[in-house]
Order: structure tokens, then sequence, then C-alpha cells
């Protein structure tokens, strides 16, 4: 199973605004950047849309290290939050999930890839988190008055 390293981050203005997330796919020495825009979202779906993007990019089954500076998307898996809500028909207690259906497609992806997920610090000193930022932000700018 190929080793795959992933970086993601997801931007928004105004929360709720413009939207924008970075990924950066390494395998081995290559190097993939992809990155999207959304003119109405918020910071969390951007957040989970780069995980989502970036996994689904992926042409084969692959064991996958996820960074991410989001607490929300790496501790829905590693504090086994996203397994409750699956249980719960995909609802937090008795209210519906918000960005269920991203979740649930994410959640998908994780029975496709072997994925491990680490939280890094935002804005601090990661090259790779720091790319993905620039990124996110990048599709802001250059879409924001396109909409």
């Amino acid at each position: 199973m190929k080793k795959v390293l992933i970086y993601t981050d997801g931007a928004c203005r105004n929360n709720p605004g413009p939207g924008g997330y970075g990924i950066l796919l390494i395998y081995g020495k290559r190097e993939k950047e992809i990155s999207g825009f959304k003119p109405h979202t918020t910071n969390n779906e951007m957040e989970l849309m780069a995980a989502l993007v970036a996994l689904q990019s992926l042409k084969q089954p692959c064991k996958v290290t996820l960074y991410s500076d989001s607490a929300y998307l790496v501790n829905a898996f590693l504090q086994g939050w996203i397994y409750n809500w699956e249980k719960l028909g995909w609802r937090k207690k008795k209210e519906p999930l918000k960005n269920k259906e991203i979740w649930m497609n994410i959640y998908e992806m994780t029975k496709k890839h072997e994925v491990t997920w680490v939280k890094v610090k935002g804005h601090s000193d990661n090259e790779f988190n720091n790319r993905c930022d620039e990124l996110a932000r990048n599709e802001i700018i250059n879409n924001v008055d396109l909409v």
C-alpha cells in the first residue's frame, strides 16, 4: 500500500463568507497542490472539504497520514465523535450535524484508505501547513471579486 502524506487547510473571510481550501499531497519525492473556492461557506466547511477532496484525489487505496490544523476535523476521528454521529443517524445529540454530507463522505473515504490523523499548530513553523493556508487564502483573493 502506497504511503502518502497529506496537508490540508481551510480559510474563510468573515465566517460565513467566501472561503477556500488548500491541499498538499506528498508521495515520495512528488508533490501535488490542489485548491478550491466556495463563494459562501464557513471555515469548518472548508477544513472538511480540504480533507475530503484530498482523500478523493487518491487513485487507489493508500496509507495516509493527514495533517490538519483543524481540531474539529482531527478530533472527530481521534476522539471517536464520528462513530457516535454515525450511530445517531449523523446527528449530534438531538441536533442535525452541520456539514453532514461532507462528514459522511470523509467517513467513507476512511474505509477505503488507512488514515492516521495528525493535529498541527496552525500559522506556525510548519512549512507544509503554511503552504496550504496560502493556497486557501489565495483562492479567496483570486475569486472573491468574481462572485
